[in-house]
């Protein structure tokens, strides 16, 4: 493969670290991130030409080393941070040794074992259901890629984006020209803040992610801060009796007490019923999904494909792969239990996966 080049996975790889630091302040800082591909798709156009040329396909093996890596960035970001705090409570003090080389195994072993469970769903989500799964930012890089011509003109957007906010988050939070987060009490409705963080990495997700998920953010933001947090304070106030999580009566609390003792895991539980509604609506994608799968592997595989790029990995180095993993995971020092309880959590954890993966894929499509 000529597109499998040094010069391609060394560029992949410098990006793959770049967005996956941005990822992860993004994740930490909003609680969601954005795909890196069509950026880092734009870029690696505009350094290749500086090279010598690139094809279109080592373009494509860079933003896609690239944006794996700052995806699985994204899946670390999602799940350590909350091991990492139930490590200080004193009933789960001893359960988790969380250390940079365990982060690092469980994270690689994710990333391999979505790539190994993509390959025989790939044919099935992304060929015949390609009429359904439009898959919006796959096509839109795609579309770059094969825009590769004007990769000096789209880089200088990028470049121009990177200045201009540079310059806003420098002007705000070094000269203090304005606050990051302007908030007004409105003295006629207790308890009641009307705030906003205009800070770029903001208004940058915002252009991104488009005005129905960010209206379905602000409405989320409106309902706490108009509507629970002066619920909370009005009822709360003459209740002298300390409810928990909280440590200190609510008629003792300013709004930011409310937010951080009650609001914060009201949404997070929202969160948690989205999720368990998402994955109920997309049983019937994860079996049919599931089926297809199988159907692949016990059938015959073409003897020849007509086009180099259409042939997959073979399907049984998915299922030697698959299987070796649930052996790797079972030795590893961290895993809890006896023999048989580390064989059956590695088990699954690749069993699980793939109706993850799946689900996970029907979403972004």
């Amino acid at each position: 493969m000529a597109e499998f080049s040094v010069k391609a996975v060394v560029l992949g790889v410098i990006f793959g670290i770049i967005f996956g630091i941005a990822t992860v302040y993004l994740g930490l800082k909003i609680g969601l991130t954005v795909s890196a591909s069509i950026p880092i798709a734009v870029l690696s156009m505009s350094v290749f030409k500086k090279l010598g040329g690139s094809t279109i396909l080592e373009n494509n093996i860079v933003q896609t080393i690239g944006s794996a890596g700052e995806s699985i960035a994204a899946g670390v970001v999602f799940t350590v941070p909350a091991l990492a705090l139930m490590k200080f409570m004193p009933e789960h003090a001893d359960r988790f040794g969380l250390n940079y080389m365990t982060i690092f195994t469980l994270a690689t072993i994710g990333g391999i074992l979505g790539v190994f469970f993509m390959i025989p769903l790939r044919r099935y989500l992304i060929v015949k259901e390609h009429k359904n799964l439009i898959y919006p930012e796959g096509t839109a890089c795609a579309d770059v890629l094969i825009a590769g011509e004007k990769g000096g003109n789209l880089a200088k957007l990028v470049f121009s984006g990177l200045a201009v906010g540079t310059l806003y988050k420098f002007l705000m939070s070094i000269f203090n020209f304005w606050k990051d987060t302007p908030a007004y009490a409105l003295k006629w409705f207790k308890g009641a803040v009307v705030a906003g963080e205009v800070t770029p990495e903001l208004l940058g997700v915002g252009y991104i992610i488009g005005p129905r998920i960010s209206g379905v953010m602000v409405a989320g933001g409106i309902l706490s801060a108009l509507v629970l947090t002066p619920l909370i304070k009005i009822f709360g106030e003459h209740v002298t009796m300390i409810i928990p999580p909280a440590d200190i009566p609510i008629s003792q609390m300013s709004m930011d007490d409310i937010w951080h003792y009650y609001i914060r895991y009201i949404g997070g539980g929202a969160v948690v019923f989205g999720g368990l509604i998402t994955m109920i609506k997309t049983l019937p994608t994860i079996w049919s999904s599931f089926a297809a799968s199988f159907r692949e592997v016990f059938s015959a595989v073409e003897a020849a494909k007509k086009v180099r790029t259409e042939n997959d990995i073979p399907l049984y180095i998915t299922v030697i792969g698959s299987l070796s993993l649930v052996v790797i995971l079972s030795f590893m020092p961290f895993m809890p239990g006896s023999a048989v309880a580390k064989f059956a959590t590695a088990f699954l954890v690749v069993f699980f996966g793939f109706f993850f993966v799946t689900v996970s894929s029907r979403i972004v499509g």
